[in-house]
């Protein structure tokens, strides 16, 4: 480096059991200001540690160590001093990936955003005020002054994502850390983001980028430093490092993209990638295939796994107008094959897939499982058709209850009743091995797992009830790319397997490619393009469509 470093780092280690190996083992860096720093790795390398002690934020039981942790010259505080609470917001800005945790629940957007330039700026209440709209319309959030007055709880994931990075840059700290900042947000609105930040760097601002999107790293930063098992192992400016790689790490993160891997073809993994174990069901599989060949001759056609016709929605709001969340919504999914959903956040992808399981009621149109009436049913009527419609969520953790076992959630999971096209996934053990995990997990808590093996139960869970219909709603979009790898192979081999049918919800294009044999494009609430996977991507003919796949991130070497 030629810059005079803003932040010095030296001989970081972090340990939990002074007896094992350290989460963070002697790492060292810098970063001059107008720089951006990309630390990238697998989940468990070590990044989010060394982010989070970087401010003092180590996770409870951690010992922390340093030569050197200084900003501008000064010397940072031992974790837990009091002078932490002047440094961040102020001098250093922290961007978290998990908004629906980091905001309060309770308190608008507007008011977490305003304590920010309160407590560390002398704006008056009407500038403030004036500063936190400029600041949701800089990260771009549609009306402003309407998102100001929400809470977290009413805005959507990726809103809540762009209104906790407005926080983090509010009172222009000298150095933002963004742990996964864009993991959230759909192409356009993850590229407007990194315009933003990408100024805000070019003005000066330092920042360190936790990310385990390299097509994020080759657009916004200037070195990338690939941390291993606490460590970091290769470093260098990022065209040079992404073209080059020189360990098995970095190239085994490059190798797992799936961006222009086509359907079908598997993604590649490291060697010691876990094995599935999936149990013969060809005798099943050929009954249930015989039924269905059945039913769709008896009707001329074949017969869809899910199809809503001229679905609409509204919801009200305490501030007047309702909220047109979808607009006459019509969607095929084909038996066997998997139709993806594609759309900017709020865009309608998670009220379809709520209204599809039956937890929300359309106020018109039509929802069908398998050809039959589905949408207007009772709960007691739709409860015997349960077990043939499954679902695989974002946050698998939030979705487990954190005091039961793995095994009890499977359990729980196989005595909640079986479709008739239940395969031989009858034990526990059985789910773990179809999903690539060792029996032993089944004694674990969900928090003690990683995010990987959380996605993989909750996969297993999925699977229990044999569904012949599964709605995956952004199911690895908070996974690294090694560990997305993994899952997407795995939902592939089930699918053949098992001959499942997905509705592959994603604001993630490459993965949508990878994944689906047709795609769906939603924009504010309308269906406005449908087709095969090739024709969407390579022959766009909405221009709304044509905007996401030209803003489609691709690693830049």
């Amino acid at each position: 480096m030629t810059a005079t470093p803003l932040l010095r780092v030296s001989n970081l280690s972090v340990h939990f059991d002074r007896t094992a190996r350290p989460a963070v083992d002697s790492v060292s860096f810098e970063v001059a200001a107008g720089e951006c720093l990309a630390i990238v790795g697998e989940s468990g390398s070590g990044k989010s540690v060394t982010a989070r002690s970087l401010l003092g934020l180590a996770p409870a039981g951690a010992h922390v160590s340093f030569s050197e942790l200084s900003l501008a010259g000064e010397s940072l505080p031992a974790p837990g001093a009091r002078r932490w609470r002047t440094i961040r917001g102020a001098s250093i800005g922290l961007v978290l990936q998990d908004a629906l945790v980091s905001l309060d629940p309770l308190r608008p957007v507007g008011r977490e955003i305003d304590d920010v330039l309160r407590l560390h700026t002398t704006l008056s209440q009407r500038e403030r005020q004036a500063r936190v709209l400029e600041l949701l319309d800089a990260v771009g959030i549609p009306d402003p002054a309407l998102r100001a007055r929400q809470r977290s709880g009413e805005l959507s994931g990726g809103l809540r994502q762009r209104a906790l990075i407005a926080a983090g840059i509010a009172a222009g700290p000298a150095l933002i850390i963004a742990d996964e900042p864009t993991t959230a947000l759909d192409v356009t609105v993850q590229a407007r983001v990194l315009e933003l930040l990408s100024s805000l760097r070019n003005s000066g601002t330092a920042m360190i980028l936790i990310t385990h999107d390299l097509a994020v790293v080759s657009r916004i930063a200037d070195r990338v430093a690939v941390m291993s098992a606490g460590r970091i192992v290769e470093t260098g400016a990022t065209k040079a490092l992404l073209r080059a790689p020189t360990t098995a790490a970095t190239q085994q993160l490059l190798a797992a993209i799936p961006v222009d891997v086509p359907r079908g073809t598997l993604l590649a993994l490291p060697s010691d990638a876990e094995a599935v174990t999936l149990p013969d069901t060809s005798a099943s599989a050929g009954a249930a295939t015989t039924a269905a060949a059945a039913t769709a001759t008896a009707a001329g056609s074949p017969l869809p796994a899910l199809e809503l016709r001229g679905v609409s929605r509204h919801y009200p709001t305490p501030h007047g107008a309702a909220i047109q969340a979808l607009d006459n919504v019509s969607l095929t999914l084909t038996s066997g094959t998997t139709l993806g959903l594609v759309g900017q956040s709020g865009s309608g992808k998670t009220t379809i897939a709520r209204i599809a399981l039956g937890l929300e009621t359309a106020d018109s149109g039509e929802v069908l499982l398998a050809g039959h009436e589905w949408g207007s049913l009772s709960s007691r009527e739709r409860r015997p058709l349960r077990p043939t419609l499954g679902a695989i969520y974002q946050d698998a953790l939030s979705s487990f209850d954190p005091r039961l076992s793995v095994e009890h959630i499977l359990t729980d999971a196989l005595s909640a009743g079986a479709s008739a096209n239940h395969q031989s996934l009858t034990t526990p053990d059985e789910l773990l091995d179809a999903v690539g995990l060792p029996r032993a997990v089944k004694n674990r808590r969900p928090l003690l797992l990683s995010g990987g093996q959380r996605q993989r139960v909750a996969i297993a869970r999925a699977l229990a009830p044999g569904p012949q219909t599964i709605l995956c709603d952004e199911p690895v979009s908070s996974l690294d790319v090694s560990t997305q790898a993994r899952v997407l192979n795995l939902l592939d081999e089930l699918q053949r397997h098992l001959h499942l049918s997905y509705l592959f919800i994603s604001h993630d294009l490459g993965v949508i490619r990878h994944m689906s044999d047709r795609v769906a494009v939603i924009n504010e609430g309308r269906i406005v393009e449908t087709g095969p996977t090739d024709e969407i991507f390579f022959a766009p003919q909405h221009p709304y469509t044509r905007s996401l796949i030209a803003a489609l991130p691709r690693v830049r070497g």
